[in-house]
């Protein structure tokens, strides 16, 4: 077949408008479908099972170090979120508010989640009472509401899914190193599974969670220069556990407050995934999260004994794949054209494609098409899963360096607040400047740029640099990374 002949998919091109393209992707590679609420997507089977393999792998870590599932309710008494001021006042311009049921006005409303520190809490009180409850690690996997004014399919949705980590603990050491383990857990599936090189730091004091000590986040570069929140981590001390009465008796009879933490990834990693990988082609997915690595697709033959053969070869082929654990699909509706199949299969990003024919039946051999790069290869049939094992981690660590290519060619350093303003108002960077830790220039810097401090760098924290703020020049130790965000 010749590939000039195949119809393009004329997808507006990613470097030209990638919000466009973006739209166009997670639509035609029929990822999402509109629903009849503002803002909340429906989550199509080829999307919701990246999300099914992305909880399966970060399911098996929580539960291999000891956390266990729970669920809560999704109506949150409003009078829990009332408790702890700054919580309450960070979330209040998204939080849906239930006031009426059952027929009735209710006495006192209902909010729809928007996290679950209160709710949590407040029960983490009735089940806490020893040292040895302690350390007490649960997470849940639910649906998160928040009123967002401007929606993007999973980038920034008015409902998703998310996991939600909560813990309590009995030193702040041991919750401070809670805190690190699940920003690890979250740095360690962007790197080894969806092949994202992100950076990994802590929030300013304004953008920290609120009611939190401490946020340490998961940032993502995006090809168009922006930043895409990835994940968070919240060292909240002691401050929700003051607030809820959480209480344990240590060795010698003391009341004390537990160090708490929580900690959360949400659906938004798929849109990652989607800008980060996608090309003017579609999605390409990264085989260690692909709900299916490897499609077959069959070549119609004109002859129908030559076509039973080659379904029958393609089946066992799927077979000898499957027993060797790979995840494959495949495609032999003939009904559609060959060229179409292909387009078809490279939209929705299936990171490995093998081609079987007439002429591949009679020789024993396979067409292999890898996604990230469109490059064929014959192979012979009794190489089939050394090359198939070699082609899927050739392809993964392919899309890793182009992640960190993109996020080192996406960053600059900058020293001049001009030179600054330049970048933020044209072709747009993440940028490491000096900044002092003054408010009042985070703000200035916001209002003037739309750039907000992402983080600084974890390995940067007990470093200290002599320099001078890219705002108002006064001294100014660390340097941080500063992008508009989505």
């Amino acid at each position: 077949m010749n590939d000039k002949k195949i119809k393009k998919k004329n997808l507006v091109k990613k470097s030209q408008n990638i919000s466009k393209w973006y739209n166009e992707v997670v639509s035609r590679a029929k990822l999402v479908d509109q629903s009849e609420v503002k803002g909340a997507m429906i989550m199509r089977a080829n999307s919701f099972e990246i999300w099914e393999q992305i909880k399966k792998v970060l399911d098996g870590w929580f539960k291999d170090y000891g956390v266990r599932n729970y669920y809560f309710p999704m109506l949150i008494p409003h009078y829990l979120l009332e408790k702890e001021k700054e919580h309450l006042k960070g979330f209040s311009p998204e939080l849906a508010v239930v006031t009426h049921a059952g027929g009735k006005d209710l006495k006192e409303p209902y909010v729809l989640r928007p996290t679950s520190e209160t709710i949590i809490y407040k029960t983490f009180a009735d089940w806490i009472e020893s040292y040895r409850d302690l350390p007490f690690l649960i997470n849940q996997w639910c649906n998160i509401v928040r009123w967002e004014k401007r929606t993007y399919p999973f980038l920034r949705t008015s409902e998703f899914l998310w996991q939600e980590g909560h813990t309590a603990h009995k030193t702040k050491e041991q919750a401070k190193n809670m805190t690190l383990r699940a920003l690890k857990w979250y740095e360690k599936i962007y790197k080894d599974y969806l092949a994202i090189s992100s950076y990994v730091g802590i929030k300013s004091e304004q953008e920290k969670f609120a009611g939190a000590k401490k946020t340490y986040s998961i940032e993502i570069v995006v090809p168009n220069g922006k930043a895409l929140q990835a994940a968070t981590s919240h060292n909240l001390g002691d401050n929700f556990s003051k607030v809820f009465n959480i209480n344990f008796l240590d060795k010698k009879g003391k009341k004390n407050h537990p160090f708490q933490t929580s900690w959360g990834l949400s659906t938004r990693s798929i849109g990652g995934l989607i800008l980060v990988h996608g090309d003017d082609a579609g999605l390409i997915i990264p085989p260690k999260i692909a709900p299916n690595q490897v499609v077959i697709i069959t070549v119609p033959c004109k002859d129908k004994k030559d076509q039973e053969r080659v379904e029958k070869y393609s089946k066992e082929i799927m077979a000898e794949l499957e027993k060797n654990n790979f995840r494959v699909i495949l495609d032999s509706d003939n009904n559609h054209g060959f060229g179409f199949k292909i387009n078809n299969w490279e939209l929705k990003g299936i990171p490995l494609r093998l081609e079987i024919g007439a002429n591949e039946v009679k020789n024993k051999k396979l067409t292999l098409a890898r996604r990230d790069n469109f490059k064929k290869q014959e192979v012979e049939r009794d190489q089939l899963i050394n090359e198939v094992t070699s082609k899927l981690e050739m392809i993964q660590n392919n899309l890793l360096k182009k992640s960190q290519d993109i996020r080192n060619n996406m960053t600059i350093e900058v020293d001049d607040y001009e030179e600054f303003k330049k970048i933020a108002q044209g072709s747009k960077k993440f940028i490491r400047a000096f900044w002092c830790g003054n408010k009042k220039c985070e703000n200035n810097i916001k209002h003037e740029t739309k750039f907000s401090t992402r983080v600084l760098e974890i390995d940067q924290l007990d470093k200290k640099e002599k320099g001078k703020c890219i705002y108002c020049g006064r001294k100014a130790d660390h340097k941080w990374l500063f992008a508009q965000s989505y």
